[in-house]
């Protein structure tokens, strides 16, 4: 199944995500499960949120996943939303 992870940062907290980047990619790169990743942006093309696709096996293992992102653990997020999604095109 595919979950779409929608998140939020929280107002100001633009240079806790530069200082979690790294560890974050590496978070992506190792767990095996992410399809497409890629930040929300602002009006001014800064990073305001994230938004990560997952297939995985169940909706569990997507919040297993979203909990261990090393952005979560560093407290970056104001809201997040995992929500199973679709693919159609693409």
């Amino acid at each position: 199944m595919r979950v779409a992870l929608i998140c939020h940062d929280k107002p100001g907290h633009l240079q806790t995500r530069l200082d979690t980047r790294a560890a974050h990619l590496a978070h992506i790169k190792s767990s095996g499960v992410v399809e497409m990743a890629g930040p929300l942006l602002d009006d001014q093309g800064q990073m305001t949120g994230s938004l990560v696709v997952l297939n995985v096996d169940t909706l569990d293992q997507a919040r297993a996943w979203a909990a261990a992102d090393p952005y979560a653990q560093a407290g970056l997020f104001e809201r997040v939303t995992l929500t199973e999604w679709k693919k159609v095109i693409g």
